[in-house]
């Protein structure tokens, strides 16, 4: 049964129907369910788990819910050290039971349908649970089963991925064994959570066939859909200089397809001549998947025509049910799918849903910032940090755009201790931590 305060707020909204984009409720019947939260969470990922710690802060843990099916929760952005051999996959794992909120319910199922017309969904296990207050932080989908040939190719040695806990070990094995021939790296025809990250794992490779004697046995390829190395100008300068350097190969608008574990074939689409492919022998094959929304998104009233989660870039609030949010992989905002992201997101969000609460207009608005640390060998990095219109927002008074141990080492040891105790606490908003390791010093 919906709360007084619900109820209260619903009959504002009737009396006065301009006020309801700003109190956030949608005023539709709600759903007969026995199980109610103000504030009710979709995922336990990085935006989850963020918001349900600040939601419990604002409005007390007993009314604050998470739905996530996962009995672990990993730092993904340590997976590209992984892949590398440069730190072990446990040291990215937590329990999603240590992680969620003491005092916030946990519920163990996945959404098999929402409907936000009536303020509630539906969990797999067929409960439905209403609330006042949605935050969708579903994250996205891998979508491995797209290229022809995988996921099962996966059980053929040289072929390995960074973005699955299932393929990421088999990244290391796979440049371990290489011998001689092609090492090749592809990213997808889609959008992408860390969207550096597949030419990341290009620039270890490259960096462990020297210190391995292997380099000039080894013909390392870049095989990206996109017709840019990163889109960011000031750091793909800088990147098309160590390409060039290291004598790495780089092909644009070239999209894998099909995988040929058996023969070692990978083949590509051209995607400036339809219809066009080509076909690379590899030794060695890093696959990022396409990847794209969750279903029970897709299938729902809350999307864009991608399926993406469709919210005001500024505020986060969705553009036609002013009581559901989003944050994170799952939405449309137009910028880079990060975990700095999500941290950036977390502050503005926290600070849209305490107006909302309070009936007064949203007043904090994001600017798209995120950050990716574009890891360029075993110790150094390029941190890039930008905005929604692709400018540079860095928070180091130095040039980011140039390799630095010190961006390294915040990238591989700072940032995951941030990572688990600040921003899943509910304690880190936007670029500011950064400033913390400042005394590092610029090396």
């Amino acid at each position: 049964m919906a709360s007084p305060v619900f109820n209260a707020q619903r009959l504002l909204c009737r009396i006065c129907p301009g006020l309801r984009g700003v109190c956030g409720l949608h005023t539709t019947s709600s759903c007969a369910s026995k199980d109610h939260y103000k504030v009710l969470v979709v995922g336990g990922g990085s935006g989850g788990i963020t918001m349900s710690a600040r939601m419990k802060r604002k409005v007390g843990a007993r009314n604050v819910a998470v739905i996530e099916p996962s009995e672990n929760h990993y730092y993904q952005p340590l997976w590209t050290l992984v892949g590398a051999g440069a730190k072990a996959v446990s040291t990215s794992r937590r329990s999603t039971a240590s992680l969620i909120p003491s005092g916030v319910k946990w519920i163990k199922s996945q959404v098999q349908e929402f409907n936000p017309d009536k303020n509630c969904l539906r969990t797999d296990d067929g409960k439905e649970i209403s609330y006042e207050y949605l935050i969708v932080a579903l994250g996205l989908k891998l979508h491995y089963e797209k290229i022809k040939g995988l996921p099962e190719g996966f059980n053929y040695p040289k072929i390995g991925s960074n973005y699955s806990v299932e393929t990421v070990d088999k990244t290391w094995k796979a440049l371990q064994d290489f011998k001689e021939g092609n090492a090749i790296f592809t990213f997808p025809n889609t959008p992408v959570k860390c969207g550096g990250a597949p030419q990341k794992i290009m620039y270890l490779a490259d960096s462990y066939f020297r210190k391995t004697g292997k380099r000039s046995k080894a013909n390392i390829m870049y095989n990206t859909s996109l017709p840019v190395l990163f889109g960011i100008k000031k750091y793909a300068d800088s990147l098309w200089n160590i390409v060039k350097t290291r004598d790495l190969n780089v092909n644009l608008r070239h999209n894998l397809i099909e995988v040929r574990p058996d023969k070692q074939e990978a083949v590509f689409e051209k995607l400036d001549n339809p219809g066009e492919t080509v076909v690379f022998e590899y030794e060695m094959l890093h696959v990022t998947p396409p990847m794209g929304p969750h279903e029970v998104l897709k299938k729902s009233t809350l999307v864009d025509e991608a399926g993406w989660l469709d919210i005001d870039k500024d505020m986060l609030q969705h553009k036609k049910y002013p009581n559901v949010f989003g944050i994170g992989d799952c939405t449309n905002l137009p910028t880079a799918k990060t975990a700095a992201a999500v941290a950036a997101q977390s502050s503005v969000l926290d600070r849209t849903i305490s107006r909302v609460m309070k009936n007064e207009k949203p007043d904090k608005r994001y600017d798209g910032y995120t950050s990716c640390p574009l890891v360029t060998s075993y110790n150094t990095v390029i941190l890039a940090e930008f905005d929604y219109n692709g400018q540079p927002l860095e928070t180091f008074p130095i040039d980011q755009s140039k390799e630095r141990m010190s961006m390294f080492y915040m990238k591989a040891d700072v940032m995951p201790h941030l990572y688990w105790h600040g921003l899943l606490k509910g304690f880190w908003g936007g670029p500011a931590p950064y400033r913390k390791i400042m005394h590092l010093g610029m090396k």
